[in-house]
């Protein structure tokens, strides 16, 4: 008998395909892929040799009868598949964001915890190694207990990208859904889960995007910016989600008496001056990684007050994913995490769909973009 776990995969696009691979490095068989064009889906389950494709996720849960799925969809077209999925007893894997509302996200979560299904969230870049050597640190005490963290990060992000879902809110797209979601998991994993206050100012530097048809990898979209933007024919699509963001937050820390500071600042079509980075500072001294998701390299501020770079440690060399690309990396190491704990092995806490409810009603709060005081009286 084969008691091989199998998968069923929604989106057939570069998520799509990386969960895929993920899946199948973990010991899981792909069963089938699932994805809105059938010429597109039918191609990539014949290159990835997955046996099943088709356009209708429910008629593929009756037919191929996973144990897991994996949502690998823009977060607009989170929310049915999910809950469908959920009603068959189907384990759930889901990119960020959960969904496009924090009412939404909380019913699936809600809904996931009464069915006692496991479920993942993949704001994964908390498994980037620099990440696990600061979490490391700020364990061991190395500067201190902690007081405050600062994410800084300007993307430069081409402003002629193809109107699609990640400029409109409704399909989950956006700054917070797509970054902030990373960046309070790398946060919290290094200096705890506990988020106390928030507070956040949102704005819009686009306006508007071309419509381009034929676009069907987010990983290639730049690919399709027309040439002439200046062609009366061109039709433009309106952009309702931010392109920028600023947050503040304070978090509880198992080894600070008092709640940290955190600052998370992201422009998405903003060019940068310095380098991107993250950097943790405590009583004692500080943590610095270089890179908006904090690729490294990491330097540590001691006693000497000096920055000194840091070598990885072995053993977490030892644990990362031999895979090229740290997205698809990230994805291999919470998938052999999920696939661990739904064979009852002991693993670390991993994020589910608590956090990634918790995230989408943050994410609406900062939205309403109302924490502004008027001054002009003082004036």
């Amino acid at each position: 008998m084969n008691d091989k776990l199998k998968v069923l995969i929604s989106g057939s696009g570069f998520a799509g395909q990386g969960h895929a691979v993920a899946f199948r490095a973990a010991g899981v068989e792909v069963v089938g892929i699932v994805g809105r064009t059938a010429s597109v889906v039918n191609e990539v389950a014949n290159k990835m040799g997955i046996p099943y494709s088709g356009t209708d996720w429910e008629q593929a849960l009756i037919d191929c009868q996973p144990d897991i799925v994996s949502i690998a969809t823009p977060g607009g077209a989170h929310y049915e598949p999910i809950k469908q999925a959920i009603h068959f007893g189907c384990h759930v894997f889901s990119d960020k964001p959960l969904t496009d509302s924090g009412n939404s996200a909380s019913e699936l979560y809600e809904l996931s915890e009464q069915r006692k299904i496991k479920t993942a969230f993949a704001s994964s870049f908390r498994y980037m190694p620099c990440i696990q050597h600061a979490k490391q640190l700020v364990a061991e005490g190395v500067i201190g207990e902690p007081t405050e963290v600062e994410c800084i990060s300007h993307f430069n992000l081409e402003r002629d990208i193809p109107f699609g879902w990640s400029h409109r809110k409704e399909d989950g797209g956006g700054r917070l859904n797509n970054n902030f979601t990373h960046m309070m998991s790398i946060v919290t994993s290094v200096i705890g889960e506990k988020i106390l206050s928030i507070i956040g100012e949102v704005r819009d530097d686009l306006g508007k995007a071309p419509i381009v048809e034929g676009v069907h990898n987010f990983k290639t979209r730049r690919d399709f910016i027309p040439k002439d933007l200046n062609d009366p024919s061109l039709k433009w699509g309106e952009s309702n989600v931010e392109w920028s963001y600023t947050v503040l937050a304070q978090l509880e820390s198992p080894i600070a008496t008092k709640p940290v500071s955190v600052m998370f600042k992201h422009g998405g079509l903003n060019p940068k001056f310095q380098e991107n980075h993250i950097v943790f500072y405590g009583t004692k001294g500080a943590v610095y990684i270089e890179g908006h998701y904090g690729m490294g390299p990491l330097y540590l501020w001691d006693q000497n007050k000096t920055w000194q770079e840091l070598p990885l440690p072995q053993n977490i060399v030892d644990n990362q994913p031999n895979i090229e690309g740290d997205t698809e990396r990230n994805w291999h190491y919470l998938v052999r995490e999920f696939v661990k704990d739904i064979k009852g092995e002991k693993v670390e806490p991993y994020q589910t769909f608590k956090e990634g409810s918790l995230y989408q009603k943050l994410i609406d709060l900062i939205r309403k973009n109302n924490n502004w005081t008027d001054v002009r009286h003082l004036q």
